[in-house]
């Protein structure tokens, strides 16, 4: 029994006692870092006398940034006793359950460096396909490295934010032409949180020591943008204007039970980019469109790791830092239902999609976009990412 009142906190429901995700409230005027428990926030400051000093420090300021820099041996550590704390009896000192429906959340941690790959090859395949009908859908460097972009961190938003349409010039007939965009996307993706020391050229083996956690992230994306601006560089206009991310980070230390091998890209990995142990995680992610449910795309399926996008972001001696923030890019499977991206389940804007009985191909203004996942746990438990959401905004 735990003292904890709440019928979502428990090993069956998402966010029981093995999932224990950090992110920032906002309440009686003041931001504070808190646990999530169930249908509950727990804000941490107050419970000092029972983390002690030295953990009470790392959560005891008005972002998570304090505790990414901290490193994985202090991150195991308060997991243990926060999982020992709300697991008691009897309450704590100071112990306060805020339920979520009254408090708003702010984006947990400042954002550094953001980079996105491309690391799904079914997206990737697809993509090809669409954009070359004529010509090989995988470039030749796809099977050799997990392709990426370095993308905008102040364009970084927490979940709920609404998205405004971006403007950009797009193709036209008899030339460029500028506007709003009209074909409006979504990329549904895992994240990657980072903290522990500065370094670079991180090994697939050190990995764990530069993740701190998991969120959800959805890679807005203007198609009709993009395309025109892609030639030959890559993402720019049509990407940089939105990133959405969860407001709840899952601890890496989580996810243990969820690690698999990645499928082979098709390759013999260069020695940089080995594994000695199975980085994949098992992710069963979920996209809804304005409350239908419209994919199901399988993260285990992703061919390249957290660690090895981790270990090549790095190799050229490019530095990690707390608070970088890297996506895995469009998580896509190989069934039709398990597209990440609006551009692959309409077939690049060709075959409309479904939508509670309404024919769409990209976003129209109002539109609402929730992506959800969860991962098998220790002692069959379900561990959860918390939800990434937003609705678009007309352009101004």
């Amino acid at each position: 029994m735990s003292w904890i009142d709440d019928p979502e906190f428990d090993t069956s429901k998402p966010f029981g006692p093995q999932t224990l995700p950090y992110g920032v409230i906002t309440a009686a005027g003041r931001q504070e870092v808190a646990v999530r428990v169930g249908d509950h926030a727990l804000p941490l400051a107050p419970l000092a006398a029972s983390l002690g000093e030295r953990l009470a420090a790392l959560v005891s300021g008005d972002s998570l940034d304090t505790l990414l820099a901290a490193g994985h041996t202090q991150w195991t550590e308060l997991r243990a006793r926060l999982t020992e704390i709300v697991t008691a009896d009897t309450a704590p000192d100071g112990a306060t359950l805020v339920p979520l429906s009254t408090v708003d959340t702010v984006l947990p941690f400042r954002v550094g460096d953001y980079v996105d790959f491309y690391s799904s090859r079914y997206h990737a395949e697809n993509a090809g396909r669409i954009f070359r009908p004529d010509g090989e859908p995988l470039l030749p460097n796809w099977t050799h490295l997990p392709v990426g972009y370095h993308g905008r961190s102040g364009t970084v938003f927490v979940s709920g934010t609404e998205i405004r349409r971006p403007h950009g010039q797009r193709r036209g007939s008899d030339g460029p032409k500028f506007g709003p965009s009209a074909r409006l996307d979504i990329e549904a993706e895992v994240g990657f949180v980072c903290g522990g020391p500065v370094a670079s050229r991180v090994s697939t083996s050190d990995a764990d020591q530069h993740v701190f956690g998991v969120v959800l992230l959805n890679d807005w994306s203007a198609r009709d943008i993009q395309g025109w601006e892609a030639q030959p560089l890559g993402p720019f206009l049509g990407k940089s204007f939105a990133t959405s991310i969860s407001a709840w980070v899952t601890p890496l230390e989580a996810f243990d039970a969820a690690r698999v091998d990645v499928p082979d890209p098709g390759h013999t990995r260069m020695d940089y980019l080995l594994e000695k142990q199975p980085c994949g995680l098992d992710l069963r992610l979920e996209v809804h469109w304005n409350g239908a449910l419209v994919s199901t795309p399988p993260f285990k399926e992703m061919s390249y790791s957290c660690a090895q996008q981790l270990a090549h972001m790095t190799v050229n001696g490019a530095t990690v830092r707390p608070g970088d923030l890297f996506g895995s890019g469009t998580v896509s499977g190989p069934e039709r239902q398990q597209w990440g991206s609006f551009l692959e389940l309409s077939w690049g804007g060709k075959e409309p999609i479904d939508v509670g009985g309404t024919q769409r191909t990209f976003l129209e203004d109002g539109d609402s976009v929730v992506i959800t996942a969860t991962a098998p746990g220790a002692n069959a438990s379900v561990v959860g990412l918390a939800e990434v959401a937003g609705t678009i905004a007309p352009a101004e």
